[in-house]
């Protein structure tokens, strides 16, 4: 299926994009993200990470979907 990922702060760095369609077979946001951090070597657990499927935030358990657009959101720091 395919999904659309949007990359933040830190992750969109290591990507070096924004965001990518993804073709992928995972069943879930969890596996999905061990997918992708393996493809761009995110170095970030996925436990410091939100993870939101459209407009809200969702559990890394929840089922994907053909279509959904995924944001991986990393903690941020500033001033």
């Amino acid at each position: 299926m395919r999904v659309e990922l949007l990359y933040f702060a830190q992750l969109r760095e290591q990507a070096g994009r924004e965001r990518e369609p993804v073709d992928t077979d995972a069943a879930t946001l969890a596996e999905l993200y061990a997918e992708i951090a393996a493809r761009h070597g995110f170095d970030l657990p996925r436990e410091r990470l939100r993870v939101a499927v459209g407009d809200a935030f969702c559990d890394w358990s929840q089922p994907l979907c053909a279509g959904d657009e995924v944001a991986l959101i990393p903690p941020v720091s500033g001033g």
